[in-house]
């Protein structure tokens, strides 16, 4: 299958590179060219602008920053793609964009499927990412082979824009989770614990989430080599915002996770890992 790829960031690259393993024919870009070397130095074609990684190709995967950047992407591909091919989008938006990116591709004659992703490098390097696919049982049953060789397994979650609804639950509650932990250390060494103690002690508790366990040796060492960049999930806490100001949904506690990490981006650690936010709290 030839598949059209657009986003070539920390996970974009290697969810390319486990489809051309498996054998697909590639055709990328990206905004930053360098980062398609190596999928090109393996026999991806390196397209000149979206519009050509698009127009002679069976599926398009998406995999970009911003709702903004995915929309300028969508005016650019939508028009140069082939009727009735799939437009996989696994960004990370809010569920109206992706209601309204559906809507503009059955304009076009094209078939949508938002799949964003919850995972990081490691799991996307290994193709372990878990899928969260919204669109008609017919359209995910025939994307299905891709994600599986991307992803260990995908949930199936009807209509578009369901992915992103389950993603952005996921992300803020990854984000609270973090800044939460990273309170109760500063707390406990003020107290006088050993930071060590507390990171093994309250890792082994059931109130911890267990993503903090996976993370507890690198917070010891200060190790916030980025997997996860703080700066994405903060433009995630705010699309979560956003969306409860669109549904009347009162998000109090959001609202001050969202000032946390908007302190550490003023702090410059946007492009380290999202754990850094461990480090504002000394």
């Amino acid at each position: 299958m030839k598949i059209g790829f657009i986003g070539l960031g920390i996970m974009g690259s290697r969810m390319a590179a486990n489809l051309q393993k498996a054998g697909h024919d590639l055709i990328v870009y990206n905004r930053t060219p360098e980062k398609a070397k190596a999928l090109v130095e393996a026999g991806a074609l390196l397209a000149p602008d979206p519009a050509e990684a698009v127009r002679d190709v069976d599926v398009v995967i998406t995999m970009l920053s911003t709702p903004d950047v995915v929309r300028q992407t969508a005016e650019v591909i939508l028009p140069a793609m082939k009727p009735g091919i799939f437009w996989v989008d696994v960004s990370t938006v809010n569920p109206s964009f992706s209601k309204e990116m559906a809507q503009l591709s059955v304009k076009h004659r094209t078939r949508f499927v938002d799949a964003p992703v919850a995972g990081s490098k490691a799991p996307a390097e290994n193709g372990e990412l878990l899928f969260l696919a919204g669109g008609t049982e017919e359209e995910l049953t025939e994307v299905a082979p891709l994600l599986d060789i991307m992803g260990k397994k995908t949930l199936y979650l009807g209509k578009p824009g369901n992915g992103a609804n389950v993603k952005m639950l996921i992300n803020l509650m990854l984000a609270q989770s973090m800044a939460t932990f990273s309170e109760a250390i500063a707390l406990g060494k003020g107290m006088g614990l050993a930071e060590e103690q507390l990171l093994n002690i309250l890792t082994a508790t059931p109130v911890v989430a267990p993503v903090m366990g996976l993370l507890k040796e690198r917070l010891l060492i200060g190790n916030f080599d980025v997997n996860f960049p703080l700066k994405w999930i903060h433009k995630d806490v705010m699309l979560a915002l956003d969306t409860a100001s669109e549904l009347s949904v009162n998000m109090p506690s959001l609202e001050q996770t969202e000032s946390l990490y908007k302190t550490a981006l003023d702090d410059d650690l946007g492009d380290l890992d999202f754990s850094a936010i461990y480090k504002t709290f000394g």
